[in-house]
């Protein structure tokens, strides 16, 4: 897991389960409220498939790594196209039939990990389009590659406004989503808008679709600023837990602060929405749906 703001430290699931489980969040995440709209537990984790009883199968399987991009980055997490190579290994392994498949689901969920990547690594501006270009491509080809594995509807997540994560707004002590970056990553939405258009007309039925993260994180910040009252999200885009979050010095003090109340903060950490947050976004999709 990504030892950077790692999800397996205090204070990461301290909302639910009550400990750290990997989530990137004080408690569930999307995957969570997703899984329980279509009447099923939350996915077991791959690399718990042997360790779980085989009644946890039915409920599919999460291949997903935190941290990790489209293509090779930093951590040393599986990408997504060794992620598909497991899946294709649990095929092989017949740890579902063909009808499993057919009647499945796959979320395909891309957070900006590869974009974060190039920015680290010194990435030029004027290489910013043809990289994104480039990601959405090899995106589309994983998409591709999970439907030809006998999967009937493959659903990919839209990129979320990017400039509005608290590592953008913090110049602006968390007031303002920062449009450029936002403008900027609105072109990785387009070409994936436009490839999934092309998609679906090639295979006759709309095999795939996009979950659109980016309108429905804007419509709930709208939301606040449409009604100032209400008490929830007081400031959406300032996170609960300030600081380095998860971290902690050589005597084992704190390096983050935690706010007192999660359920009342849209982010959790500079990145990730908290549980409440996720829930706000799922009621957002549900009404785009």
């Amino acid at each position: 897991m990504n030892s950077l703001a790692s999800p397996w430290k205090v204070p990461y699931g301290i909302t639910f389960p009550g400990k750290p489980a990997g989530r990137f969040s004080d408690g569930r995440v999307l995957t969570d409220f997703l899984a329980k709209s279509i009447g099923i537990k939350s996915p077991i984790p791959y690399r718990w498939r042997k360790v779980v009883g085989i009644e946890h199968w039915k409920n599919g399987m999460n291949f997903a790594y935190g941290g990790t991009g489209v293509f090779p980055i930093v951590v040393s997490e599986p990408n997504m196209t060794t992620q598909i190579d497991f899946f294709q290994d649990i095929i092989h392994e017949k740890f579902y039939s063909g009808s499993d498949l057919h009647s499945s689901v796959a979320l395909v969920s891309v957070a900006g990990n590869d974009y974060s990547h190039y920015n680290t690594t010194n990435g030029s501006t004027q290489g910013w389009q043809p990289f994104i270009t480039k990601v959405v491509n090899q995106l589309v080809m994983n998409m591709k590659r999970i439907h030809g594995m006998g999967v009937k509807k493959v659903v990919v997540t839209a990129l979320q406004p990017v400039g509005c994560l608290p590592r953008s707004t913090f110049t602006s002590s968390f007031q303002q989503c920062n449009g450029t970056v936002n403008e900027l990553f609105s072109f990785h939405n387009l070409l994936l808008q436009q490839a999934v258009i092309k998609l679906n007309n090639e295979t006759k039925d709309s095999t795939f679709a996009i979950l659109d993260l980016y309108d429905a994180f804007m419509a709930v910040f709208k939301n606040k600023e449409e009604n100032p009252g209400s008490s929830r999200f007081e400031n959406p885009l300032k996170p609960c837990c300030t600081g380095s979050c998860g971290s902690v010095d050589a005597n084992g003090a704190k390096k983050y602060a935690v706010c007192d109340d999660p359920e009342a903060a849209f982010f959790w950490d500079t990145v990730h929405p908290t549980q409440e947050g996720w829930r706000a976004v799922y009621s957002a999709l549900l009404q785009e749906l």
